[in-house]
Protein backbone atom coordinates (compact mmCIF):
# COMPACT_ATOMS: atom_id res chain seq x y z
CA UNK A 1 0.00 0.00 0.00
CA UNK A 2 1.52 3.51 -1.11
CA UNK A 3 0.42 5.10 1.97
CA UNK A 4 2.19 2.80 4.35
CA UNK A 5 5.41 3.50 2.12
CA UNK A 6 5.15 7.47 2.64
CA UNK A 7 4.36 7.36 5.70
CA UNK A 8 7.27 5.62 6.91
CA UNK A 9 9.29 7.89 4.84
CA UNK A 10 8.11 10.50 6.89
CA UNK A 11 9.47 8.34 10.08
CA UNK A 12 6.65 5.91 11.15
CA UNK A 13 7.67 2.51 11.28
CA UNK A 14 6.16 -0.17 9.41
CA UNK A 15 3.99 -1.81 12.27
CA UNK A 16 2.89 2.30 13.29
CA UNK A 17 2.11 3.09 9.28
CA UNK A 18 0.02 -0.45 8.90
CA UNK A 19 -1.94 0.12 11.87
CA UNK A 20 -2.52 3.81 10.98
CA UNK A 21 -3.88 3.10 7.85
CA UNK A 22 -5.87 -0.29 9.52
CA UNK A 23 -7.69 2.36 11.87
CA UNK A 24 -8.32 4.82 9.28
CA UNK A 25 -10.46 2.48 7.13
CA UNK A 26 -12.06 1.10 10.48
CA UNK A 27 -12.68 4.34 12.22
CA UNK A 28 -12.81 2.78 15.71
CA UNK A 29 -11.98 -0.82 16.85
CA UNK A 30 -10.39 -3.00 19.59
CA UNK A 31 -6.87 -3.59 18.85
CA UNK A 32 -7.06 -7.35 18.41
CA UNK A 33 -9.26 -6.31 14.88
CA UNK A 34 -6.73 -3.29 14.06
CA UNK A 35 -4.62 -6.09 14.03
CA UNK A 36 -5.98 -8.30 11.81
CA UNK A 37 -7.28 -5.61 9.46
CA UNK A 38 -3.42 -4.35 9.68
CA UNK A 39 -1.63 -7.54 8.92
CA UNK A 40 0.36 -7.34 12.56
CA UNK A 41 1.20 -10.29 15.04
CA UNK A 42 -1.26 -9.52 17.95
CA UNK A 43 1.23 -9.32 20.55
CA UNK A 44 2.99 -6.33 19.33
CA UNK A 45 -0.87 -4.37 18.11
CA UNK A 46 -0.59 -3.08 21.93
CA UNK A 47 2.76 -0.98 21.89
CA UNK A 48 2.06 -0.33 18.06
CA UNK A 49 -0.82 1.81 19.17
CA UNK A 50 0.45 3.13 22.34
CA UNK A 51 3.45 4.26 19.92
CA UNK A 52 0.53 6.15 17.65
CA UNK A 53 -0.75 7.80 20.60
CA UNK A 54 2.19 9.58 21.51
CA UNK A 55 2.51 10.61 18.04
CA UNK A 56 -0.69 11.79 18.29
CA UNK A 57 -2.27 9.77 15.08
CA UNK A 58 -4.44 7.82 17.21
CA UNK A 59 -6.77 8.23 20.88
CA UNK A 60 -8.25 5.87 23.05
CA UNK A 61 -11.62 5.98 22.57
CA UNK A 62 -12.95 3.52 25.19
CA UNK A 63 -11.36 1.43 28.03
CA UNK A 64 -14.32 -1.92 28.49
CA UNK A 65 -13.74 -2.98 25.82
CA UNK A 66 -10.46 -0.99 25.09
CA UNK A 67 -11.06 0.54 21.48
CA UNK A 68 -8.88 3.03 19.46
CA UNK A 69 -9.58 5.90 17.16
CA UNK A 70 -7.50 7.60 14.12
CA UNK A 71 -6.80 11.51 15.00
CA UNK A 72 -6.84 13.84 11.70
CA UNK A 73 -4.36 12.65 9.26
CA UNK A 74 -4.40 16.16 8.13
CA UNK A 75 -3.50 17.73 11.12
CA UNK A 76 -0.78 14.87 11.08
CA UNK A 77 0.10 16.21 7.50
CA UNK A 78 0.03 19.70 8.60
CA UNK A 79 2.58 19.11 11.82
CA UNK A 80 4.71 16.93 9.44
CA UNK A 81 5.12 19.50 6.77
CA UNK A 82 6.43 22.34 9.40
CA UNK A 83 8.51 19.92 11.01
CA UNK A 84 9.87 19.18 7.42
CA UNK A 85 10.21 22.72 6.17
CA UNK A 86 12.03 24.01 9.52
CA UNK A 87 14.28 21.43 9.33
CA UNK A 88 15.62 22.22 5.22
CA UNK A 89 15.46 26.02 6.85
CA UNK A 90 18.31 24.56 9.25
CA UNK A 91 19.81 22.93 6.71
CA UNK A 92 20.05 25.78 4.39
CA UNK A 93 21.37 27.97 6.94
CA UNK A 94 24.14 25.22 8.25
CA UNK A 95 24.91 24.63 4.24
CA UNK A 96 25.85 28.23 4.01
CA UNK A 97 28.48 28.48 6.66
CA UNK A 98 29.93 25.39 4.89
CA UNK A 99 30.26 27.14 1.28
CA UNK A 100 29.58 29.73 -0.70
CA UNK A 101 27.38 29.44 -3.78
CA UNK A 102 29.07 28.60 -6.77
CA UNK A 103 30.93 30.69 -8.81
CA UNK A 104 29.56 32.42 -11.66
CA UNK A 105 32.23 31.11 -14.11
CA UNK A 106 32.00 27.58 -12.56
CA UNK A 107 30.75 24.88 -14.97
CA UNK A 108 30.06 21.64 -13.97
CA UNK A 109 29.93 18.47 -15.65
CA UNK A 110 27.00 16.05 -15.76
CA UNK A 111 27.23 12.80 -16.27
CA UNK A 112 24.42 9.85 -17.19
CA UNK A 113 20.11 10.77 -18.09
CA UNK A 114 19.28 10.24 -14.63
CA UNK A 115 21.44 13.51 -12.92
CA UNK A 116 20.86 15.37 -16.33
CA UNK A 117 17.31 15.10 -16.24
CA UNK A 118 16.71 15.38 -12.30
CA UNK A 119 18.73 18.78 -12.24
CA UNK A 120 16.55 19.69 -15.50
CA UNK A 121 13.40 19.12 -12.57
CA UNK A 122 15.11 21.07 -9.52
CA UNK A 123 15.67 24.07 -11.74
CA UNK A 124 12.03 23.99 -13.95
CA UNK A 125 10.18 23.83 -10.28
CA UNK A 126 12.69 26.25 -8.46
CA UNK A 127 11.39 28.84 -11.65
CA UNK A 128 10.51 32.16 -10.71
CA UNK A 129 9.78 33.88 -13.73
CA UNK A 130 10.70 32.23 -17.09
CA UNK A 131 11.95 28.98 -18.15
CA UNK A 132 13.63 28.41 -22.11
CA UNK A 133 14.12 24.85 -23.12
CA UNK A 134 14.35 23.57 -26.59
CA UNK A 135 15.30 19.72 -28.13
CA UNK A 136 14.77 16.24 -26.33
CA UNK A 137 11.07 15.99 -26.50
CA UNK A 138 10.12 13.47 -24.03
CA UNK A 139 11.83 15.63 -21.35
CA UNK A 140 10.34 18.83 -22.28
CA UNK A 141 7.19 17.51 -22.19
CA UNK A 142 7.94 16.60 -18.85
CA UNK A 143 9.03 19.98 -17.80
CA UNK A 144 6.44 22.02 -19.17
CA UNK A 145 4.19 20.12 -16.56
CA UNK A 146 6.82 21.10 -13.51
CA UNK A 147 6.87 24.63 -14.73
CA UNK A 148 5.11 26.50 -11.99
CA UNK A 149 1.67 28.50 -12.38
CA UNK A 150 2.48 32.34 -13.34
CA UNK A 151 5.84 31.16 -14.86
CA UNK A 152 6.73 32.41 -18.51
CA UNK A 153 7.41 29.29 -20.36
CA UNK A 154 9.46 30.16 -24.05
CA UNK A 155 10.18 26.15 -25.61
CA UNK A 156 10.86 25.32 -28.92
CA UNK A 157 12.14 23.23 -31.22
CA UNK A 158 15.86 22.99 -32.69
CA UNK A 159 15.05 21.28 -36.41
CA UNK A 160 16.15 23.93 -39.02
CA UNK A 161 18.95 25.20 -36.44
CA UNK A 162 23.05 24.33 -36.20
CA UNK A 163 23.25 21.06 -34.92
CA UNK A 164 24.91 21.53 -31.47
CA UNK A 165 25.65 17.56 -30.74
CA UNK A 166 27.61 15.11 -32.53
CA UNK A 167 25.84 12.37 -34.90
CA UNK A 168 23.98 9.63 -32.72
CA UNK A 169 23.36 12.46 -29.85
CA UNK A 170 19.88 14.31 -29.38
CA UNK A 171 20.38 17.83 -27.77
CA UNK A 172 18.60 19.39 -25.15
CA UNK A 173 19.35 22.73 -23.44
CA UNK A 174 17.34 24.64 -20.61
CA UNK A 175 17.82 28.31 -19.01
CA UNK A 176 16.25 29.77 -15.93
CA UNK A 177 15.63 32.93 -15.05
CA UNK A 178 18.49 34.33 -16.38
CA UNK A 179 20.56 32.54 -13.76
CA UNK A 180 21.00 28.62 -14.19
CA UNK A 181 21.66 26.73 -17.51
CA UNK A 182 21.74 22.99 -18.59
CA UNK A 183 23.18 21.99 -22.18
CA UNK A 184 22.90 17.89 -22.46
CA UNK A 185 23.64 15.69 -25.17
CA UNK A 186 21.29 12.18 -24.96
CA UNK A 187 22.43 9.45 -26.51
CA UNK A 188 20.29 7.79 -29.48
CA UNK A 189 18.62 4.64 -29.12
CA UNK A 190 21.45 2.03 -30.04
CA UNK A 191 24.19 4.36 -29.88
CA UNK A 192 26.82 3.95 -27.46
CA UNK A 193 28.50 6.07 -24.71
CA UNK A 194 26.39 7.69 -22.23
CA UNK A 195 24.42 11.07 -21.83
CA UNK A 196 26.67 14.12 -20.98
CA UNK A 197 26.05 17.90 -20.10
CA UNK A 198 27.07 20.91 -18.38
CA UNK A 199 25.34 22.85 -15.89
CA UNK A 200 26.30 26.10 -15.47
CA UNK A 201 25.66 30.23 -13.69
CA UNK A 202 27.57 31.59 -16.16
CA UNK A 203 25.73 34.91 -17.24
CA UNK A 204 27.42 34.89 -20.67
CA UNK A 205 26.32 31.42 -21.03
CA UNK A 206 22.58 31.60 -20.15
CA UNK A 207 21.96 34.86 -21.56
CA UNK A 208 23.08 32.78 -25.34
CA UNK A 209 21.13 29.83 -24.72
CA UNK A 210 17.90 31.95 -24.22
CA UNK A 211 18.79 33.93 -27.19
CA UNK A 212 18.97 30.36 -29.24
CA UNK A 213 15.98 29.25 -27.84
CA UNK A 214 14.33 32.43 -28.47
CA UNK A 215 15.98 32.08 -31.51
CA UNK A 216 14.54 28.68 -32.83
CA UNK A 217 10.88 29.62 -31.20
CA UNK A 218 10.99 31.89 -33.75
CA UNK A 219 12.19 29.88 -36.72
CA UNK A 220 15.19 31.98 -37.95
CA UNK A 221 17.85 30.64 -39.66
CA UNK A 222 21.13 32.75 -40.15
CA UNK A 223 21.86 32.05 -43.86
CA UNK A 224 25.11 31.86 -45.40
CA UNK A 225 26.77 35.34 -44.88
CA UNK A 226 25.27 35.49 -41.09
CA UNK A 227 22.36 37.27 -42.29
CA UNK A 228 19.08 36.15 -40.14
CA UNK A 229 16.16 34.31 -42.43
CA UNK A 230 12.82 34.85 -40.37
CA UNK A 231 10.56 31.64 -41.37
CA UNK A 232 7.88 30.73 -39.60
CA UNK A 233 8.76 28.02 -36.81
CA UNK A 234 6.48 25.73 -34.41
CA UNK A 235 6.77 25.97 -30.48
Amino acid sequence: MSAVIHLQALGLTEYEARAYTALLALGRAVPARIARQAGIPRPKIYETLERLEGRGLAARVGQNPLEYAPLSAREYLARARRAFDDRLGALDRDLSRLAPDPAPEAVYHLYGEAAIRSLCEDLTLNARRRVSMAGETALADRLERLTPRGVELRRASLAGLPAIAAQGQRAFLLARDGEAAVIAHFIEEGGSGEAHGVHTHNPVVVHLIEGYVGLAARGAQPDSRGAVDKSEGSL
